[in-house]
Order: C-alpha cells, then structure tokens, then sequence
C-alpha cells in the first residue's frame, strides 16, 4: 500500500475514536479528507473493497451519533463508487458544525485568554515582591494547562530574565525550544540568558545551533558579539559585528560594539 493510501486508511480509520471523544469536527474531517485521497489515487479491487467497508464503517458512526443528529438531522449514506456525493454531503455536514461551534470556541478561547492574563500577572506582582519560588509555582501549573503554547513559556521566561532568576528563564525557553527547534528568537534569548549567567560555552553552543537555521540575522549576531564582549573574546566580537553590519550598515549598536572591539585589540 503506498505512503497516499495509508494516510488515506489512516484519516478514516480516526473517524469512530474521534466521534466517541465528541470530536465531531475533527471525526467529520478525518472522513472527508481520507475520501479525498482515495479519489486522487488509483485503486485495485481488493483496495476499493476494503476502503469500501472502512468508509461504510465511519459512516455508519456519524449517522447514528445523536449529537450530530441535533446539528444535521439530513441522512448520511454512501454508495461505492459514489464517494463524490459523500464529499458533498460532509462538507456541507462540515458547514453546520463550524457554524455551530464557532460561537461557542469563540467564547471558550476568550475565557481560556483571560483566565492566562490574569495568572500572568499574578506571576508578575510574584517577581516584582521577590517571591521567586511561588511565582514558578504558579506559572508551572500554568504552562501545564497551556502545553502547546510556545509563547506562553518565552512570555513567562521573559518575565523570570527581568527578575534575574536566570536559571527558571533558561528551563522555560529550554521546554519552549523542544517544542520549536527552529525558533530563533529562542535560540536568541536562550543566549542572553546564559550569557548573563555568564555560561559562555553553553551559550555559544546555542548560538551556533541558531546560526544552523540563518545566518542572515543581524539581531542575532549582534548577540552573539555581545556573548563574546562579555567573554573578552575581542577577535570573535569584531567578526560578528563585522557580520551584523554585513546584512545592515545603519545598525549602530553594531557599529559601536566592531569600534570597541578594535581598540581592544589595538591595546592587546
């Protein structure tokens, strides 16, 4: 079976698990997508009769599903070789339950913002009183509640690197890197971090790892010079700003660090 048709197997074999969730969005897409590709893609008997009965399966779980009933109350069928009308019939199934459900997300996203806002700066009246172990506390349980949100976790590291707590900044934008390895403006406050901790070879094995995804951003090189400066590494800190200035001649910061960087050398 090739790479389309197992995806294919795979988008409606996740219809019954969704719909028992009461995933009826994603259960109803699972179908339509599978059916999708079965229709892009050349099938030999014993192939078509197996989707067949898979698809008859799955259709069989929306059409007796009550919840579903309330929202589209039209019967579900399907027919082989009319997989076309199915589509139809999903997509307008689709239709329905966005509409439905909209409002409703709308309203729980809301909350969900608000209710994190409110933590935050429960979190940040924490920091600003000193009171560094209950802030993580609070923001731990929070980061549980939220664990996809990427921005929640550098959010919260931001606040920790104002406080210097640079140990707990560094362990939120660590569990925020694993999620995104490409963030670069991670790998960029990671080594700011670390810098000021003054972990020069952590950083600098950081930064490197950053320049793997680009080399073609001045703010992060200027960084990594500025790693350098505090590591006295004066060689390293003109090739950065030199490199910064590359890609932007009007970046002062950069201009002044490449001036400092020679006259330390000159004086070596």
């Amino acid at each position: 079976m090739s790479n389309e048709l197992t995806k294919a197997r795979a988008f409606v074999a996740a219809v019954t698990p969704n719909v028992k969730q009461r995933k009826l969005v994603p259960a109803v897409n699972s179908l339509y997508e599978g059916i999708s590709i079965l229709m892009r893609n050349p099938l030999m008997k014993a192939e078509r009769e197996e989707f067949s009965r898979l698809i008859e399966g799955a259709v069989y779980q929306l059409s007796i599903d009550q919840e579903l009933k309330k929202v589209y109350p039209l019967v579900i069928s399907y027919e082989p070789g009319r997989e076309k009308d199915l589509l139809n019939t999903l997509r307008d199934i689709l239709n329905v339950l966005t509409s439905e459900t909209t409002g409703k997300v709308k309203e729980i996203i809301a909350d969900r913002d608000k209710r994190k806002q409110e933590i935050l700066l429960k979190v940040q009246g924490m920091l600003d009183r000193g009171e560094a172990s209950l802030a993580k506390s609070t923001a731990d349980r929070l980061v549980a509640d939220f664990a996809s949100d990427i921005s929640l976790r550098a959010d919260i590291a931001d606040r920790f690197l104002r406080a210097e707590c640079y140990p707990e900044a560094f362990a939120y934008l660590e569990e925020a890197l694993q999620q995104d390895p490409e963030a670069i403006y991670l790998y960029n406050r990671i080594g700011i971090v670390l810098r000021k901790m003054r972990d020069f070879l952590t950083a600098e094995k950081y930064y490197m790892r950053a320049l793997e995804f680009t080399d073609q951003d001045e703010y992060l090189l200027f960084n990594i010079g500025r790693m350098y400066a505090d590591w006295r590494r004066w060689s390293k800190v003109k090739e950065y700003a030199e490199k910064a200035l590359a890609i932007n001649e009007g970046f002062d910061e950069a201009k002044k660090m490449l001036a400092f960087a020679e006259k330390k050398i000159g004086a070596e």
